[in-house]
Order: C-alpha cells, then structure tokens, then sequence
C-alpha cells in the first residue's frame, strides 16, 4: 500500500515538473519586457511597412540584453503610464537587440539604450533628441517625463508636418 501511495506521489511530481517545462518554454513575445500590453512590430522593415499604412510614427528602442543601463530605462519605460499609453495607441513599437542597415538609426554613433523617432515619411527625426549631448537619443531612469514629452512632440508634428 504504501507503494501505491510513494508511486502516485512520484507521478504527480512528474507530471507538475512536465507541465512547469511546458511553461516554460513558451516564446518570449516581442515586448522583451518592454510592455506587455503593447503591440511590438518584429523587425525594422515591419515597422517601416505598419508605419507607413497607419500613419503613425515609429519608435525604435535600441537596447541590449546584458547591459545594466538598457534593463534599468526598460524597468522605468513599464512604470511609466503615460508612456505605456502613448506606445500602445499612438506609436509603431520597436525594440530591437541587433543594429538595422539603416545608418540614419545611429546618427551620432552605436551605443545603447537608444531611441530614436522615424516619422511616416521614413524620416528618422534626428531633431527629437535627449537630454545628454554626447550621446543625444539616451534616456536614463530620471528621464521618463522628458522621454514623454519627445513623444507628445513626435505626435505634435505628425498633425502640423505630414
């Protein structure tokens, strides 16, 4: 009897590590932790392509896994609502962990976290900078309110250029 009992509870044990890999091994989505409530294109061409049929711009996140400075701008780009709600319902969303063949993506050199703006007309709008002269489309955890306020004036523009 009390083999029963070890044997069913060897199964149970089993079956619950089995379903843990199942969970486990789910994709990550495109978000990369960036929002999940987001809808994040896949590639730059992508986001070209959605940019150009909904008129809305394209925010493109240059960001690397391992880097301490990315993983803190993306903890403080998810707790920050107005950003969320901006991302989600007025911008192409891009995050990309590689560089684009596209040299108007790094207009003052390959460092990350970046992020950079290109507008329906495929214009990277090299005028919406950060706060940071040496390296102008930086944001640091402190700059969220700043990084909206570059939003607001991508969306401006949209209405008063295009």
């Amino acid at each position: 009897m009390l083999r029963w009992v070890l044997f069913a509870l060897f199964l149970g044990i089993c079956a619950s590590a089995g379903q843990e890999k199942k969970r486990k091994a789910q994709p990550q989505s495109f978000s990369r932790g960036w929002g999940n409530s987001i809808s994040w294109v896949q590639s730059y061409e992508e986001g070209l392509s959605q940019m150009v049929k909904s008129q809305k711009p394209l925010m493109v996140i240059h960001h690397k896994v391992d880097c301490p400075h990315s993983e803190a701008l993306k903890k403080a780009f998810v707790a920050a609502k107005s950003i969320q709600k901006m991302a989600k319902e007025d911008f192409i969303m891009l995050n990309l962990l590689e560089e684009t063949t596209d040299k108007n993506m790094a207009p003052d050199g390959y460092y990350y976290p970046r992020i950079l703006f290109v507008d329906p007309s495929k214009t990277a709008r090299t005028d919406i900078v950060g706060k940071y002269s040496n390296r102008k489309y930086t944001y640091e955890p402190g700059d969220m309110a700043f990084l909206a306020k570059n939003m607001k004036k991508v969306k401006a523009l949209m209405h008063t250029e295009l």
